[in-house]
């Protein structure tokens, strides 16, 4: 296990799990980069319906992204704290977060990886 977890290491962190956790981490992780892509594809068509070129789009989206987690990863505060600290009352980002807690969007990403869960599940069978 050791040995193991030495070579995981190589190309970034590890963390022991239980196998009967690997579905959710799967879930989570495994299809996690799908949906980062899938958060930046949405900011790139709406930069680009609001007239941004798509390369320009491109590269606030994916710079903007790999800032939030890098802040998000060096401070280790929690994501809704630094939302709340990014959120100015009145603000373009407080309408933005009020679209989407409209749209039940969390309640749909929570939803779209416990699916993810599920059918790993069903693949593991």
């Amino acid at each position: 296990v050791q040995w193991t977890e030495r070579f995981f290491a190589a190309s970034g962190k590890t963390v022991p799990v239980d196998e009967s956790m690997m579905d959710a981490v799967t879930a989570v992780s495994g299809t996690g980069p799908a949906y980062f892509f899938y958060v930046i594809e949405a900011m790139i068509e709406a930069g680009v319906a609001e007239g941004l070129t798509p390369e320009f789009a491109f590269q606030l989206s994916v710079q903007t992204c790999a800032g939030a987690a890098k802040l998000l990863a060096e401070t280790g505060r929690a994501p809704e704290d630094l939302r709340a600290q990014v959120t100015s009352p009145g603000g373009t980002t407080q309408r933005a977060i009020e679209t989407l807690d409209a749209a039940d969007a969390k309640a749909h990403w929570v939803a779209a990886v416990r699916a993810a869960a599920a059918r790993s599940r069903e693949l593991g069978k």
